[in-house]
């Protein structure tokens, strides 16, 4: 999994240093979640790279009945991850990543329910490692790992600390 994370390491590296513009203007969350879509592609060769994707092979994406998090719109209020790393038609699902702007105050716990969600290995959906990130105008902000359903606590702190060694993340 580290191998996974540092390579979200180097695409923040790469999006930080070339899209300050967006990050000066502060653009909407959508458009910063694309341009850094972007700086995955060449990180994970062999794997697709897609933005709110709703589907896992022919079906859509969704989680059962009940939950805390709406499945019933295509209103952006859905469990739709802001970015996914996965190979489409088997489905083989690799990355989750959820993207917020340090000026959103928005709870958290509502992007936290679609990782923990997202990677349950008892839903027939499962990524393997999901990723929340706070994108402040020149650093990560704040950033959380998530597997087999639950908070990472080692593998968040091993990755705020790369992120931290990459410049990328203060204090």
């Amino acid at each position: 999994m580290q191998t996974e994370l540092n390579k979200v390491v180097t695409a923040l590296h790469e999006f930080y240093a070339r899209e300050a513009y967006l990050l000066e203007k502060d653009v909407g969350e959508r458009a910063l979640t694309h341009r850094l879509a972007v700086h995955f592609e060449p990180q994970f060769t062999g794997w697709e790279i897609d933005c709110e994707y709703d589907r896992l092979g022919d079906r859509t994406l969704r989680l059962p009945h009940g939950s805390t998090v709406s499945t019933d719109d295509h209103l952006a209020k859905s469990i739709y991850p802001d970015i996914v790393v996965h190979q489409r038609a088997i489905p083989n699902n690799l990355l989750a990543v959820e993207v917020r702007k340090s000026a959103n105050h928005q709870p958290l716990e509502h992007d936290q329910h679609k990782l923990r969600a997202l990677t349950d290995p008892h839903l027939w959906f499962a990524y393997w490692i999901g990723v929340m990130l706070t994108l402040g105008k020149t650093h990560v902000t704040m950033s959380e790992v998530y597997t087999s359903g639950v908070y990472d606590h080692a593998l968040s702190g091993w990755f705020a600390g790369r992120l931290k060694d990459a410049g990328l993340r203060a204090g």
